[in-house]
């Protein structure tokens, strides 16, 4: 990289190859990452997720994070967006009940009852 021009390109490059990443992906992850998810632990759950996902060579999945999802005593909260447009909401989410996300519903399509705090 030698000029504004070629730093411009591999961004561009960049966002093309994140859209058409969000176009073919089979599952969303969202971690929410507001204060309050941050401060009960919410960085830990998005490495474990990134990691689980790497170790597994899951590339059909994305990982986005948001704000404060409005659910404080819930916090870390993951949503997982499903192909059928389902929306899972785990809530009190530790490093391994994250690998567990990835591991059962992301690889095995088996929703963890036990920590589902909403479903739409």
């Amino acid at each position: 990289m030698k000029t504004l021009a070629d730093l411009r390109e591999i961004r561009e490059k960049a966002k093309r190859e994140m859209a058409q990443r969000e176009q073919t992906a089979r599952y969303r992850i969202v971690v929410a990452m507001g204060t309050c998810g941050i401060a009960a632990g919410a960085r830990s759950v998005m490495s474990a997720i990134l990691d689980e996902l790497n170790k597994r060579h899951i590339t059909d999945t994305v990982v986005t994070q948001t704000g404060c999802l409005g659910y404080c005593d819930q916090e870390p909260l993951v949503q997982v967006m499903q192909p059928d447009q389902t929306t899972i909401t785990y809530g009190k989410v530790t490093p391994e009940v994250a690998r567990a996300v990835v591991s059962e519903h992301i690889v095995n399509h088996k929703i963890i009852t036990n920590h589902v705090f909403l479903q739409k």
